[in-house]
């Protein structure tokens, strides 16, 4: 039987319908979708997909149990590598992963291998009633920092080995960045929940409104009996440019005006946070981040909304098909320019003025590429004179974040780089304090959800072998 080259499209709601609700974009596979794009798999012998997953899930397995229409099988196979399933089917970038080492790639578009994850998590969590086989306790207490994805991933695969592990998050809802970072309209919090209880019917502890570092710090943790600690506190401390204007009020780092939609539902109009309902909005920044940020403006009734980036369209970090449903919506993309002063309208004199000190716009210079940079991408270089002022009454700083400096100022003998990185080695997550490990954007700084979750996975691995020598 020839093989169909194209995969199957994504189901989605329409462009004009989705700018205007926060209901997940994409509508997911049916059974009937899903087991014929799963038949599209060659179910290769050196399985070149396995090797471009960062938690090695077994693709190629999990696939053909897709095939045979045993769905609860194929979630078996997921979870035995994957503590996240639903999540990393919505938002792990597959096209540049497990999917770019694809055989059937080279001559067609590669298997939907993300999109039949997420069949599968979804057609579990419908669907299962059952309770997971608890594993004997090895009566060893590990303490997790943090439940973002490698928080939860390093969790699970330890309570999975019979370990009492206890998380502390900082708010007051466990998820990390996958519930107050990415929009409801990508990731549902009622997935994220899931995955989070799923994890709590193996045993695993989630104490929130902790702050490590405030209200406990690691060095007592050990002294209250927990034998390792794994820090996965993420990085969310916002970066700005320093250029004048960020402190006007309407300018936003992409952190908090997420943090204030996803987590404390600020697009409800039953909701007492309080958030600017802008309506022409410059969002700085060209990655994932941006475009939620861009998107989740929309959704909250601005008229226009412009991506502000200094490269252009080919470099833009974000996955390819959140900028194509962003253009599909509406968003204007200002590329090749680069911010140099935010505009307000000021008037000492009156300071009973309500819009005394409001962003009225962002003043951009065009740009052109120049030679490439130590990461190969070409640098952009400012043409003097090209100024201009785009008219905007709010601005989101999306270009990038860093890990908050509270956990290294109150641990002692905890290494960091010059970025605030805690230093790891690399195959095993251990950092310079004795039973101490790390992963995630707490080690790199911003990146992805799946290789937050690989690092977390490595820690596990790590823990066990240090807990059992």
């Amino acid at each position: 039987m020839a093989v169909q080259p194209l995969k199957h499209e994504m189901p989605v709601q329409k462009p004009e319908v989705r700018a205007k609700n926060f209901e997940e974009v994409a509508l997911g596979y049916t059974e009937e979708v899903a087991v014929d794009e799963a038949n599209r798999c060659l179910n290769c012998k050196n399985k070149p997909c396995v090797q471009g997953c960062p938690v090695n899930i077994s693709i190629p397995e999990f696939i053909s149990k897709v095939k045979e229409r045993d769905y609860e099988g194929a979630y078996d196979v997921i979870s035995q590598s994957s503590s996240l399933p639903a999540v990393c089917g919505r938002v792990c970038p597959q096209e540049t992963q497990c999917e770019s080492k694809c055989t059937l790639g080279i001559k067609f578009q590669p298997v939907g291998i993300g999109r039949l994850e997420r069949f599968v998590a979804d057609y579990h969590n419908a669907n299962f009633t059952g309770e997971p086989v608890l594993p004997q306790s090895n009566g060893h207490r590990v303490a997790v920092i943090g439940s973002g994805p490698s928080g939860l991933t390093c969790a699970g695969d330890l309570a999975k080995k019979g370990y009492k592990v206890t998380i502390f998050e900082a708010l007051h809802l466990a998820g990390g960045v996958l519930v107050y970072g990415i929009p409801e309209f990508r990731l549902p919090k009622s997935i994220v929940q899931k995955e989070v209880d799923a994890l709590k019917k193996y045993g695993v502890d989630v104490q929130t409104n902790v702050v490590v570092g405030k209200t406990i710090t690691i060095d007592e943790l050990f002294e209250d009996g927990y034998e390792a600690v794994f820090v996965g506190s993420g990085a969310g401390l916002p970066r700005f440019m320093s250029i004048p204007g960020e402190s006007l009020k309407g300018v936003y780092s992409a952190n908090e005006f997420l943090t204030r939609s996803n987590l404390m539902k600020a697009y409800k109009d039953s909701s007492s946070t309080p958030i600017m309902h802008a309506k022409r909005v410059a969002v700085v920044g060209g990655g994932n981040v941006a475009m939620d940020a861009a998107r989740t403006a929309l959704r909250l009734g601005a008229e226009s909304v412009h991506i502000v980036y200094r490269r252009s369209m080919e470099e833009l970090p974000a996955r390819k098909e959140e900028v194509e449903h962003a253009e599909e919506e509406g968003i204007i993309f200002d590329i090749l320019r680069n911010p140099v002063e935010i505009l307000g309208y000021h008037n000492s004199d009156d300071r009973r003025d309500p819009k005394n000190g409001f962003v009225t716009g962002i003043k951009v210079i065009k740009c052109e590429l120049g030679e490439p940079d130590e990461k190969g991408r070409r640098r952009p270089v400012e043409i003097p004179g090209s100024e201009y002022v785009i008219d905007v009454d709010c601005v989101i700083m999306a270009i990038g974040t860093s890990p908050n400096p509270l956990i290294k100022n109150t641990t002692k003998g905890l290494e960091v780089n010059r970025h605030g990185g805690i230093i790891v080695n690399e195959e095993t997550g251990a950092t310079s304090k004795l039973g101490v490990f790390a992963g995630g954007d707490a080690v790199t700084g911003a990146a992805t959800v799946i290789l937050a979750m690989g690092a977390g996975k490595t820690a596990a691995k790590a823990i066990d072998e240090y807990l059992s020598k």
